[in-house]
């Protein structure tokens, strides 16, 4: 009888401690709706609307970063070599609107933004990672966006090597007369 009433009570905590864990847990875990989605690089923006919104404002273009985030290693090293710099950092904030277009593998997106970024894939024709295209937004009357392309480039070990892909596209750009 004793050894029943010590297995009881040894069962008995066993089961009361994850399910107190679990109770814990549940308590301090955000819903996924409630935190903010945002982009892995500081002053980037998620939201196409957004990024348009800005460049007609700024009169500057939007940089769109098509990016594996958590599972591209050219996408982490174009981030560590480029995007992280002060050089590039320093021109991006005088010249593009930044704009990341991720495509997680771990990380789950908003539905809204991960049905944008799937548009923006097919739109541009985006068939690997990192891809980097640099264009203009119009909205016509029927509040469509219309893509006036600049180029596109890919990985670059440098800011000076990137830079100098986007001042090119900038060329084009200025010829266009925009």
């Amino acid at each position: 009888m004793k050894l029943l009433f010590s297995l009881c009570i040894f069962l008995g905590f066993l089961f009361t401690i994850p399910v107190s864990i679990i109770a814990q847990t549940a308590q301090t875990v955000q819903p996924a709706e409630t935190i903010p989605y945002t982009a892995e690089n500081e002053g980037w923006l998620v939201s196409v609307d957004e990024a348009y919104k800005l460049s007609k404002k700024t009169g500057r273009p939007i940089l769109a970063n098509f990016t594996g985030s958590d599972w591209c290693g050219w996408c982490k090293k174009l981030t560590a070599d480029v995007f992280t710099k002060p050089e590039f950092k320093d021109w991006a904030s005088k010249n593009v609107i930044l704009l990341e277009l991720d495509f997680p593998r771990r990380k789950v997106l908003p539905e809204e933004i991960k049905s944008q970024n799937m548009g923006m894939q097919q739109a541009f024709n985006v068939r690997g990672y990192p891809t980097i295209w640099l264009f203009d937004l119009e909205k016509d009357a029927e509040g469509k966006f219309n893509v006036s392309a600049l180029g596109q480039t890919g990985y670059r070990n440098s800011p000076d090597i990137f830079i100098g892909d986007l001042e090119a596209m900038f060329e084009k750009r200025a010829n266009t007369g925009k």
